[in-house]
């Protein structure tokens, strides 16, 4: 045989070898596998763990997601009308031009400007990851 052969012969060995299973998951669902949707939220969704930096303008008015749905974080693209119709973004006009953090993990309690509440969704991610580790 040569070597061309017997790297062709350890390829096809070793992806049979190390090929992973098939995922199989349970025909019913048990509650390690229930994924909870919730055809219209109550409650706002954190869009990211860190705010967002922008340049506002002033007298221009903005709307600022206080849902999570929107894919124009931080500001509001209307994903609250059909995801979370109890939830309406929060309109403001800043008084001068200025760059400001604008909350993106919906948990300030200054909104629609950072606070520095995502560092407890941080936290609570990190122990939740640590306490994983140990299960």
């Amino acid at each position: 045989m040569n070597a061309a052969g017997l790297i062709c012969a350890a390829r096809t060995t070793c992806a049979q070898t190390f090929r992973r299973p098939p995922l199989r998951l349970p025909l019913c669902a048990s509650s390690s596998f229930t994924v909870q949707s919730c055809p219209q939220s109550t409650q706002a969704v954190p869009a990211a763990r860190l705010p967002s930096r922008v340049k506002l303008s002033a007298g221009k008015r903005y709307a600022w997601c206080a849902c999570g749905h929107s894919k124009k974080q931080p500001f509001c693209d209307g994903s609250h009308r059909a995801k979370a119709p109890k939830i309406s973004p929060l309109l403001f006009t800043p008084d001068k031009d200025k760059t400001v953090l604008l909350c993106a993990c919906k948990q300030t309690k200054n909104s629609p400007y950072c606070d520095g509440s995502h560092f407890k969704l941080i936290y609570r991610d990190v122990v939740k990851y640590v306490k994983g580790l140990f299960k």
